[in-house]
């Protein structure tokens, strides 16, 4: 093997989260090898984000034109699920990387297909499909962006069968007659409910409830939306074995209860990718990896960065980005002598809003879309919190769709009279999330937010009929 080769920085994965790293220090004036054994973009391009959505928006598009009068007469018949299928694999280039990988050489980055190890200190070894090694030392930095990967849980039976993951659901050819979803989380949900709309039989086993990071009122909805439509939601639900039978997935649930489907869908989670990655000779412990603000591993001399998924602090794509251009910063800062072991909050180099002002989305019909803590969060975290909550029932909700159905709730620390956490559900309130993640992370005070006055009529007058209703 030759000697290894001089980088300021090498960046393990070359997803979203690696690429934005990658791009960030390069744009610093720093060198960047980005290493990557799959696809350049990674699951969000792929697997996750892009294509899910892909397939949940005609059918929450279809769903829309039925809620109106005049527009539903209109609508005479079904989603064409081929359509449907045709245009989601649009959105992933149809498993084509090309075009991200001339995005990395434009962007002056080095890009090195294969495996990557840690093999000493800043030392990183790619091992090639042709049997070839590379070997890079990094002159200030060497950050893991290696994502997750599914948690499968320990069911007598699954390991043996050939369930699908989030990846082969997201990327299948087909739509099957009938499926079982394992799980009552964000993915799981949102993908049962895009399968139905396309003509699966669709069967959901959770072991609560589903979607149990949000308020109950919220989840609720989707519940009774998932429900409305005719999938079966099994909650509080264990599923204690599985097995193949005549083509077809049998899983024992409950009390001897059966659910039997053509395809089963294993959506119980997700954990960081770290294994295999030379950690352990570092003396880590790969299940206990959490980045500091800045993106740096504790306790790893000081030039081992994680981020997104891999830093063991949120498992979103848009917050994964989001500290990558942190991390980025402060690497260059560091490498500049401008930066010491640590930063103060709300500085371009940490990544403050992890710890209490992260925008997440559930993109079933209705939607969910949450910014900051809950109440009992808020409340754990030892801030003086209350809520206040209502439906979503104001002028432009009632144009937006007939039988429009919301809630919307605030979160505020009492003690200074600011946000720090905000809930819609309903149909499309994302859009309405961002002036809520405005609010949270600004900490702008409630009796300046009175001053924000919302457009007549629009959905975003439920700011209003909060405020009002918490005494303002």
């Amino acid at each position: 093997m030759s000697e290894s080769r001089s980088i300021d920085v090498i960046v393990i994965g070359a997803g979203a989260v690696g690429e934005n790293v990658a791009g960030r220090v390069v744009q610093k004036g720093l060198s960047a090898v980005l290493v990557e054994a799959d696809l350049v973009g990674g699951e969000c391009s792929y697997w996750a984000c892009m294509p899910s959505k892909a397939l949940l928006r005609p059918g929450t598009v279809l769903n829309a034109a039925r809620g109106v009068a005049g527009a539903r007469e209109a609508v005479t018949g079904s989603l064409d699920a081929q359509q449907v299928l045709d245009r989601r694999t649009s959105f992933t280039s149809d498993w084509d990387d090309s075009s991200q990988e001339e995005w990395v050489a434009s962007a002056g980055i080095t890009l090195e297909r294969g495996w990557a190890r840690i093999t000493g200190e800043r030392e990183v070894t790619i091992s090639h499909d042709d049997g070839s090694e590379a070997r890079y030392l990094a002159g200030h930095a060497v950050v893991l962006a290696t994502g997750s990967t599914p948690t499968v849980p320990p069911v007598e039976g699954l390991a043996d069968l050939d369930y699908w993951t989030t990846r082969e659901a997201t990327s299948a050819r087909e739509v099957p007659a009938s499926l079982a979803v394992l799980g009552g989380g964000v993915a799981g949900v949102e993908l049962a409910q895009a399968y139905s709309r396309l003509g699966a039989e669709v069967t959901v086993v959770a072991r609560s409830g589903i979607l149990g990071n949000y308020p109950k009122e919220a989840s609720d909805l989707v519940l009774d939306a998932l429900r409305g439509e005719g999938i079966t939601v099994l909650t509080d639900t264990t599923t204690t074995s599985v097995r193949k039978e005549d083509g077809l997935f049998v899983l024992e649930v409950g009390d001897g209860g059966t659910v039997t489907a053509e395809r089963l869908l294993v959506s119980t989670g997700r954990h960081p990718h770290t294994d295999g990655l030379g950690l352990e000779e570092l003396g880590l412990d790969v299940t206990k990896i959490r980045a500091d603000d800045t993106g740096r591993v504790p306790d790893a001399g000081g030039w081992l960065y994680a981020v997104g998924d891999a830093g063991g602090r949120v498992q979103l794509t848009h917050q994964g980005k989001y500290e990558a251009r942190m991390t980025g910063d402060a690497i260059a800062a560091r490498a500049s002598g401008t930066l010491g072991d640590t930063a103060v909050d709300w500085s371009p180099y940490t990544a403050t809003a992890d710890r209490g002002a992260v925008p997440q989305v559930v993109f079933t019909d209705p939607e969910i879309a949450m910014v900051g803590r809950t109440l009992d969060q808020a409340r754990k975290d030892g801030v003086n919190a209350s809520e206040t909550s209502l439906p979503i029932a104001v002028a432009g909700s009632s144009l937006h769709s007939d039988g429009y159905t919301g809630w919307a709730q605030m979160v505020v620390d009492e003690d200074r009279k600011v946000l720090v956490g905000v809930t819609f559900a309903g149909p499309e309130v994302s859009e309405l999330l961002h002036a809520a993640t405005i609010a949270v992370v600004g900490e702008v005070p409630l009796d300046r937010l009175w001053h924000a006055v919302p457009a007549y009529p629009t959905v975003s007058e439920v700011w209003l009929r909060l405020l009002e209703q918490y005494g303002l």
